[in-house]
C-alpha cells in the first residue's frame, strides 16, 4: 500500500471486505491527487461486451491505463463510485470477484455504488471514477 494512503475499518463498523471496499481511507498531506473520470467497460475500439463480468474486468483495465498514465496503480487508488446497470446481487458477486482478481489480497479502497437505469453509451453497464493518492 502507498505510504500516501492508510485504509482501515474501523472496530464497530461491519466488515465490508466481502463487498470489496474499506470505511476509511486517509490520505497523507502533501500527496498528489489523481482524479480519474468514470471508466466504461469499453475496449480501445469503443467495443462493449453484452456481459457485465467483462465490462467490469475491462473498465478495471481501463482505470490501470488511466492511473499508469501518471506513474500510480491501483493501490494508489483511495476512493471508487461504482455505477451498475440493473444491480442486483449476481452482478454485486460479479464485481466483487474482478474486484478481487484486480487487488489480490490487498485492502481494496472506499467505495460507494449506486445503481442506475442507464449510462453515458448504449450497452454499457458499469461505469467506475477513482481517486488515487501518490
Amino acid at each position: 500500500m502507498s505510504s500516501a494512503l492508510q485504509l482501515s475499518n474501523p472496530e464497530g463498523l461491519y466488515d465490508p471486505s466481502a463487498n470489496a471496499y474499506s470505511h476509511v481511507a486517509e490520505v497523507q498531506a502533501g500527496s498528489r491527487l489523481l482524479f480519474i473520470a468514470g471508466q466504461g467497460g469499453e475496449d480501445a475500439q469503443g467495443n462493449l461486451s453484452p456481459l457485465f463480468a467483462e465490462q467490469a474486468r475491462q473498465a478495471l483495465a481501463n482505470l490501470r491505463l488511466a492511473l499508469a498514465s501518471k506513474g500510480a496503480g491501483l493501490a494508489q487508488v483511495c476512493k471508487l463510485t461504482l455505477l451498475i446497470v440493473e444491480h442486483d446481487q449476481q452482478r454485486l458477486r460479479q464485481w466483487v470477484a474482478e474486484a478481487d482478481r484486480a487487488w489480490g489480497t490487498q485492502m481494496k479502497p472506499t467505495c460507494t455504488l449506486i445503481p442506475v437505469p442507464r449510462l453515458a453509451l448504449d450497452g454499457m453497464l458499469v461505469e467506475i471514477d477513482a481517486v488515487a493518492a501518490v
